[in-house]
């Protein structure tokens, strides 16, 4: 932390804690409480039970986030892919033609997701590229709402890079495939990780444009947690919704490892 005093970083601290615990740590704590809970009818939820956990590790609720865990990973590659691409050619570009690469890139994330999901159904709802009623439209979408987060990662990290390993690689005669390959790339892996860490966790909760595209035999667990509450099934949906930020946090975990030791190398 910048601050140099005892008196400073206990103040620091103590801001924290005043707008942490309220605002992320308690709501977090009361979804974990009601997702053990039978009922509610005081200040906290009530009646011990993981009756609804052994529900959420099965049936539908296994399909579903198995479902999320599929889509989120090949949205995840899908916007990697074309976010790194996209960042490469952009970085040979002046800097108009680059502003304009990037304005199109942030342009899916700078207008509701609701509005992206409707101009994928309506973009793909008919020949030749039928895609509305399958599961590929969902993916789709979802690709299209996180590679601005992917190309703007990469963006970032090439702005940042010394471009004197590129130069020196190519005057020892490496060829550009070999540079890009060999130098380049690996020199972004620490920021394509995170970056596939990010669109991963923002495809495993995207809701309003996966409610109007998702099929009935691709149904995700975000899905499954807003019908199981707005039924009324307060508690089955606090469990989904903890399997699932598990489920999320374990991948980022997993990702942060992989990040930690490209940036080690």
């Amino acid at each position: 932390m910048l601050v140099h005093t005892a008196r400073g970083r206990w103040a620091a601290w103590a801001l924290f804690a005043v707008l942490f615990l309220p605002l992320f740590a308690l709501p977090l704590l009361v979804l974990a409480a009601a997702s053990f809970a039978t009922h509610w009818s005081g200040v906290l939820p009530s009646g011990p039970t993981t009756a609804h956990y052994t529900a959420a590790v099965r049936g539908e609720s296994l399909q579903a986030l198995t479902t999320s865990l599929v889509t989120a990973a090949a949205a995840s590659v899908l916007a990697l892919t074309l976010g790194t691409w996209a960042a490469l050619a952009a970085a040979r570009l002046g800097p108009r033609a680059r502003r304009a690469v990037d304005a199109l890139f942030v342009l899916p994330v700078a207008v509701p997701s609701v509005v992206a999901g409707l101009a994928v159904l309506v973009a793909f709802s008919q020949p030749p590229l039928l895609l509305n009623g399958t599961r590929w439209i969902v993916i789709l979408a979802h690709t299209v709402l996180v590679t601005a987060f992917a190309h703007q990662s990469v963006s970032a990290a090439l702005a940042r890079l010394d471009p004197a390993y590129e130069e020196a690689a190519a005057a020892l005669g490496a060829r550009p495939a070999y540079v890009l390959w060999r130098v380049r790339l690996p020199l972004l892996l620490p920021s394509l990780n995170a970056a596939a860490g990010l669109c991963f966790a923002l495809s495993m909760g995207e809701l309003s444009a996966t409610m109007m595209l998702y099929p009935p035999d691709w149904l995700p667990l975000p899905v499954l947690i807003f019908t199981a509450t707005d039924r009324g099934s307060l508690f089955t949906g606090s469990a989904l919704a903890v399997v699932l930020m598990t489920a999320t946090l374990l991948v980022l975990l997993a990702v942060s490892r992989l990040r930690t030791k490209a940036a080690h190398r």
